[in-house]
């Protein structure tokens, strides 16, 4: 068949690429070998935010006497938590249908290559089919990286995607790798009653973070009784016998854990194997794919998004890239991608997000700088919530009152972040954050309190 655009994936880059092309006019077609959605929305993102709040709503069942309430007996039901993670994502996938069958979006299923100019291989089920396109999008994703030495099984050493469908609940874990996927499920183990291990090869956990960010993240997980081992890497485990002997270096000498299960969190690697990039000639470096500001590649008319190319592997990137990508196509002139206004979120508890300059790298690049920063223990919602712990830190450009950064940790904090992206991306200064009226009692407060901060201006510190 021949189409307008052909994408090939249909994770967070992909969908939302066919859709926007759709949009614009676009005779559209995608290809998908597993469940619409992709790995974010059926293996990432989505269910193990469900997993998160299950593990959240354990907690406040936990220390449900805090707030006036009496529960007796509260237990988990792993299989019950597995099961509804799983339906979540089930019926997201389910919405991903109804949106390719709303915008006419041809799906086909089976696995995909580049087969020549302006050519699409698909094959399933044993049989192969050509299709032709003018635009070729390449959305394909990364999957977990297999550690030297460290081969996932599946059962005693897995990666995100078995985390999170285990047939029961390991009594211990150690996790490799402190990052965003690393740190959520060890919240969300370690709530559930799992003894767990972080061991971080990085001097300190979420090292991608501002420093006062891990600091306090770290402090706050070892009170609820989570080992971190920072400065340290696995060398070997050990899977002969009923768990994993997990042996790991640190700065004072090897260490040996015993533990049911490993997840390995230290990475992705991108799914670029056997898409016939190599017959065409499509520039790669470093496992990524090489674009313009607009997601082609050197070869005209195939273009690539998300994950396999340079930038944040995050799902919010990858649909800002598609709608950029589809745009271009369409013979719009959209502006490219600040990647420097891209905010990342760590979905534990407490939650945690940042988005642009830490401070020390602010400090790196020669900004003279003025920083303000509020506690969440000083505002009235964080109190009545009980959710007391972190804190909102901001970082300004003395001379000019740019909005370097922005680091925050706390309950929902994933909500808050959106301000200061789209101040930043506004070049709002931060006399426009204190003069802006922020509703009382909310978490937002803080935002304007540390901005105010900065400035000398806090009244409630």
């Amino acid at each position: 068949m021949k189409f307008d655009v052909i994408v090939i994936g249909s994770g967070p880059g992909g969908y939302v690429a066919a859709i926007r092309a759709s949009q614009l006019g676009k005779n559209v077609a995608i290809v998908e070998k597993a469940e619409l959605g992709g790995i974010c929305l059926n293996w990432g993102c989505i269910p193990t935010k469900a997993l998160l709040k299950s593990a959240q709503v354990f907690e406040y069942l936990k220390h449900s006497s805090d707030y006036g309430i009496t529960t007796t007996d509260a237990k988990v039901d792993f299989d019950a938590v597995i099961k509804r993670s799983r339906g979540v994502a089930n019926n997201m996938s389910k919405g991903i249908e109804f949106l390719m069958k709303k915008n006419k979006i041809t799906v086909i299923k089976g696995t995909a290559k580049l087969a020549g100019n302006k050519k699409v291989e698909v094959e399933a089920e044993g049989k192969k089919d050509i299709h032709e396109a003018d635009h070729i999008i390449l959305a394909t994703g990364a999957r977990s990286r297999e550690l030297p030495g460290i081969k996932l099984d599946g059962k005693k050493i897995v990666g995100y995607r078995d985390a999170m469908v285990l047939p029961e609940q390991p009594k211990s874990i150690v996790v490799i790798g402190s990052g965003a996927i690393g740190m959520e499920f060890a919240y969300f183990y370690n709530t559930l009653g799992t003894k767990v291990t972080v061991v971080e090869f990085m001097p300190r956990i979420l090292p991608v973070e501002d420093e006062e960010v891990s600091k306090t993240v770290e402090k706050i997980y070892k009170k609820a009784g989570m080992d971190i081992l920072t400065d340290s890497s696995v060398e070997s485990v050990d899977t002969s016998g009923n768990g994993c002997k997990v042996t790991v270096k640190t700065k004072t000498g090897n260490i040996n854990i015993e533990c049911d299960v490993v997840l390995s969190a230290a990475g992705i690697v991108t799914n670029l194997e056997n898409l016939g990039l190599e017959a065409l000639g499509i520039k790669t470096e470093k496992g990524k794919v090489e674009v313009n500001d607009f997601y082609e590649t050197n070869v005209k008319g195939v273009y690539a998004i998300g994950d396999i190319v340079h930038g944040p592997a995050l799902a919010h990137v990858a649909s800002a890239e598609a709608i950029i990508c589809a745009e271009a196509i369409a013979g719009l002139k959209p502006h490219a991608l600040n990647y420097n206004n891209i905010p990342g979120c760590t979905y534990c508890s407490p939650e945690i997000a940042s988005v642009g300059y830490t401070e020390a790298q602010a400090k790196e690049k020669g900004y003279e700088i003025k920083v303000g920063k509020f506690p969440f223990s000083a505002s009235g919602k964080a109190s009545a919530s009980g959710a007391k712990d972190g804190f909102v830190k901001v970082i300004f450009d003395a001379k000019y009152g740019e909005w370097l950064g922005c680091h925050i940790v706390g309950a929902g904090v994933t909500d808050l972040i959106a301000e200061a992206v789209v101040a930043r991306n506004l070049e709002t200064t931060g006399h426009e954050i204190i003069k802006s009226v922020h509703p009382h009692p909310t978490m937002s407060e803080a935002i304007m309190e540390a901005v105010a901060q900065a400035y000398g201006e806090c009244i409630h510190l």
